[in-house]
């Protein structure tokens, strides 16, 4: 039985040590080699910090490396934190000092950025230092002091205050996330994987973990191609990539260029997607274009490693219908309880989306207040002690039984005397044709709904208003509208509503 993620690795180097697992821009990895890569760094980080259970920060650019670096961290009996190389200096140094890593694993390009930052060198690892071509290590040296509560990684998201939270989660939560996941959507070494997801964002999970369990072969495709999607296309048929898992505005932009009509996806027979709300309007485009296998839409924030809740897209929706998050995962229970904390099991009654289950996050890192505001005691008893995670997102069910997302709790306004889901009010826009994407904020300053657009270039802000008319009660039609040409995207590829409410907030 496995008792910590490496045991992946492990099984899959017996049965598959020369097939490629890792492709990036720079070439391709053996499962045999990621494993003695790793058993390498691993021995250098024992030498840098002999301790165990400590924090290592992995300060690498997104590549085949960062994953041996996480490899070799795991190796050592230690937990990672990665980040963006090319995030400003200042937030790097946010989370530094969040996480007060006792070693670094960096390169000496990107290291100059942090000591020119005032980060002492003295526990820093520079891989291309690091003799990775030794062999015939012994990896029961490291696996046998390893158990599946040790920590894997964490990961850092905004918080509400400008300082960063890290979540930190154990390594049991992610076998049995992998777990679910592999026999969910029966993956194994025929798969070939394109990453999307930042190393970051915790959707890379599903695939940094798939490809280690299974044998897969793991594509990291280079970042540039998401902005020119002919370039991206190509890609994935030339690597004849069969299964992604990607947020919604990434498909959006594939969807948005009319490319899937003239450019034969088929190789793609898995299609996943996680992070924010997908608009059928642009799923329908792509099941048009691309018969797929499975499409799949997957819910879950950072804080119970990546996915609780899933549906398998089994009928056909309108445009401007809304996708549900579907039903739990197995070994995991998703609750929707009442202001009064009651468990709600009715239609189209609205309540909090709770979780509990061995994916939920040991909290937040150093920081015992706000983990004791998210992750409480179950309300629906006091027997023994059994945490469960509150989302902060607003959910109900069904006619068919199935938990449909109603947006978050801080997205749920008071306008005008009624209760008003911001959520709602984007599906419609979204179901206009011409619209391509859209965010509705609301400036409390003047009590008014802004409506925030992607549209086609004929498409103007009065014609989207007269459209929702027919659709929407009048309490609920925006007040003001904006025409973009991009909406602002965050670092892990979501609107960046805070950017788009700070700049409405200015022009009122």
């Amino acid at each position: 039985m496995n008792h910590s993620v490496l045991c992946y690795l492990e099984d899959t180097v017996k049965k598959y040590p020369n097939k490629i697992a890792l492709t990036d821009a720079t070439g391709d990895i053996t499962f045999a080699q990621w494993r003695n890569m790793g058993l390498c760094l691993a021995e250098e980080i024992r030498r840098k910090n002999h301790k165990r259970a400590i924090p290592v920060f992995v300060y690498l650019p997104k590549s085949a490396m960062s994953l041996v670096a996480f490899v070799g961290v795991l190796y050592s009996g230690n937990y990672y934190t990665p980040t963006d190389v090319k995030f400003p200096f200042e937030k790097a140094k946010s989370i530094i000092n969040a996480l007060e890593p006792q070693v670094i694993i960096t390169n000496r390009e990107c290291a100059k950025k942090l000591m020119d930052g005032g980060i002492p060198s003295d526990n820093m690892i520079f891989v291309e230092d690091v003799d990775m071509t030794r062999g015939n290590l012994d990896s029961s040296l490291y696996l046998d002091t390893i158990i599946d509560t040790d920590l894997a990684y964490v990961l850092f998201t905004s918080g509400s205050t400008g300082v960063p939270k890290g979540v930190s989660i154990a390594q049991r939560s992610i076998m049995d996330y992998i777990d679910w996941a592999i026999h969910e959507f029966q993956i194994d070494e025929t798969t070939i994987i394109g990453n999307q997801a930042p190393f970051y964002f915790d959707n890379s999970i599903l695939d940094i973990y798939l490809c280690m369990s299974t044998g897969a072969h793991l594509h990291i495709i280079p970042e540039m191609y998401y902005a020119f999607p002919v370039k991206l296309l190509n890609y994935i048929v030339e690597q004849k990539i069969n299964f992604i898992f990607w947020v919604p505005s990434a498909l959006i932009g594939v969807a948005n260029s009319g490319l899937l009509e003239t450019i034969d996806c088929s190789c793609l027979k898995k299609i996943l997607f996680c992070g924010e709300v997908m608009p059928n309007k642009h799923l329908n485009i792509w099941r048009k274009f691309v018969r797929a296998e499975v499409y799949a839409n997957l819910y879950g924030p950072t804080e119970i490693t990546d996915v609780c809740a899933y549906y398998v897209v089994n009928r056909e929706f309108e445009d401007d219908e809304p996708l549900p998050i579907g039903k739990a995962c197995k070994n995991t229970q998703i609750m929707l309880l009442d202001d009064q904390d009651n468990l709600i099991t009715t239609k189209d009654a609205m309540g909090e989306l709770c979780v509990r289950g061995t994916g939920n996050s040991v909290g937040y890192y150093r920081n015992p207040e706000k983990t004791m505001q998210a992750f409480v005691q179950n309300p629906l008893h006091n027997n023994y002690q059994e945490l469960i995670y509150r989302t902060g997102d607003l959910a109900h069910y069904n006619e068919y039984g199935e938990i449909m997302f109603d947006g978050r709790k801080d997205y749920q306004i008071k306008h005008m005397g009624y209760r008003i889901e911001l959520g709602e009010i984007e599906t419609a826009i979204l179901g206009i044709e011409g619209v391509q994407n859209a965010c509705c904020i609301y400036n409390e300053n003047v009590s008014e709904i802004v409506a925030v657009c992607k549209a086609s270039e004929n498409l103007t802000e009065m014609e989207i208003r007269k459209k929702l008319v027919n659709i929407l009660p009048k309490y609920m039609i925006p007040t003001r509208y904006y025409l973009m040409e991009q909406l602002p995207l965050n670092d892990n590829g979501k609107i960046n509503r805070k950017e788009l409410k700070k700049h409405i907030m200015e022009d009122a």
